[in-house]
């Protein structure tokens, strides 16, 4: 192994977002494709198997490999092209969507589809092919990559798009980083005429309106997400608020430059010009159990009955995850998990009034719940359904560790028996029965078979291929 991929070696223990899991990995940060391919090789003659890693932002163990070597590509993390005629760009997989929309939108683009936090690598969001507020109308993350080159396990480099390569473009966007490395991604941005979105807030007073409002609002707007109250059942149970947005266009924004200037768009480190949002996960752990959340869950709500449309920022309004720094650490030293699942229009409102039933049951009710609208893709591996999903955020203890689990494997089984599917990147109790069942055994035979011709020593596994696939 070459001297200059060993400067770049370390062994540490790593974890996910949610701090619900660990695992100690060496890790090898490559600058060059040339490095990938020398960790390739360190990998292969010590009998360790290797996990792609970028921002590190996913719930589950998706990039985490205990005991073997994780490539971390926070270091391949240039724009080697912009054309802001075209709106094409061409990035390698460790650029942030941060650098993503501070690159492109002064000159009128912004990323057709992004998630809820800016530190996502692109690399990461092709792996699990993410999806935003406006999957009914943009689809996901990858339908918007005009192509990518790849370094393969078995030393291959090529390029893949819609028509080259195309079962390997549709395959490894969504493969979770188990048939190769992204080395270069080129794609199309959106074009905008302000650094403002106009959005409608207002409430819904339990599960029927939440859903119909949510399929309402979707052919008419350009984005749709619900907060959905997980605190509390029966006749008020799915109530919460729905924001329905729209680019501003035209002369709708007096002043386009000015708003899509970076400093118009930056997300404030301080609460009212004061107070440092880096301590306020701090302040909120007091809260974070069942009673203080259920206080918090209910003031919001009331707050939501106040309707009313207003201008946001393009940042303020897709990077809530953002807007607190290491919120997520609120949860404590268990941490916390996201289950999310994406289920048909028809057996949504069913499904997911047995699944908020059974936690408030249990005790074990969801911290936050986040509703969006859905449609189906062509990816191999893919989440889509022609329905809603509901993401539900769960803290961990020690205590309540073995009954969360058993709840969640109860949430599956439900859920499948209603047509649903999952997401990669979340759902860290998924066991491989489940995988099998809801992706069905052609799709899994058509990944492995891939997986066979692109790394036929099996040098790619990450905790959550080996716990789903392997």
């Amino acid at each position: 192994m070459e001297s200059k991929t060993e400067s770049t070696q370390t062994f540490q223990t790593l974890e996910n977002f949610g701090h619900s899991l660990s695992a100690p990995s060496i890790v090898i940060t490559p600058k060059t494709v040339d490095e990938i391919y020398q960790g390739v090789k360190f990998a292969k003659k010590n009998g360790y198997q290797i996990a792609a890693r970028g921002a590190g932002r996913s719930y589950n163990d998706a990039a985490l490999n205990g005991g073997g070597v994780v490539m971390l590509f926070t270091e391949m993390n240039n724009i080697t092209s912009w054309d802001p005629e075209t709106g094409l760009i061409t990035c390698e997989p460790g650029v942030t969507l941060e650098q993503l929309w501070h690159k492109i939108l002064p000159d009128g683009w912004w990323p057709p589809v992004v998630s809820g936090t800016m530190t996502t690598t692109l690399g990461g969001c092709l792996g699990m092919n993410i999806h935003g507020k406006n999957n009914y109308r943009m689809g996901t993350f990858g339908e918007h990559v005009v192509e990518f080159t790849a370094l393969l396990p078995n030393g291959a480099e090529l390029t893949c798009s819609p028509n080259l390569n195309g079962d390997l473009f549709y395959s490894m966007i969504s493969g979770m980083g188990m048939l190769g490395f992204f080395t270069s991604i080129t794609m199309k941005m959106k074009k905008v005429d302000s650094g403002y979105i106009t959005v409608n807030a207002f409430p819904v007073y339990n599960l029927d309106e939440h859903l119909t409002a949510i399929e309402r609002d979707a052919p008419t707007h350009d984005y749709t997400v619900g907060w959905l109250d997980t605190m509390v059942g029966g006749e008020a149970l799915g109530r919460g608020q729905i924001h329905a947005a729209n680019y501003v266009h035209g002369n709708e924004d007096p002043n386009p430059s000015s708003s899509m200037k970076l400093e118009s768009q930056i997300l404030p480190e301080k609460m009212f010009g004061v107070f440092p949002k880096s301590l306020i996960h701090y302040f909120m752990k007091p809260f974070s159990n069942n009673l203080g959340w259920k206080l918090v869950s209910t003031a919001k709500y009331v707050a939501s009955l106040r309707t009313g449309k207003y201008n946001q920022s393009h940042a303020a309004f897709h990077f809530l995850l953002d807007y607190v720094p290491n919120w997520e650490k609120a949860y404590g030293r268990g941490g916390l998990i996201q289950y999310q699942s994406f289920l048909p229009k028809e057996t949504a409102r069913e499904t997911w009034t047995k699944l908020i039933d059974l936690s408030l049951s249990y005790h074990l009710p969801s911290y936050l719940g986040v509703t969006k609208r859905h449609r189906p893709d062509k990816f191999l591996l893919t989440h889509a359904v022609d329905g809603f999903s509901l993401a539900m955020d769960f803290k961990v203890t020690s205590a309540n560790q073995k009954k969360l689990s058993q709840m969640l494997q109860e949430f599956d089984k439900m859920v499948l028996e209603a047509g649903g599917r999952f997401y990669f990147a979340k759902n860290s109790e998924t066991s491989r029965q489940t995988t099998e069942q809801f992706l069905g055994a052609e799709t899994i035979e058509r990944f492995k078979a891939l997986k066979r011709r692109t790394d036929p020593d099996m040098v790619l596994e990450s905790d959550l291929y080996k716990r789903l696939f392997a």
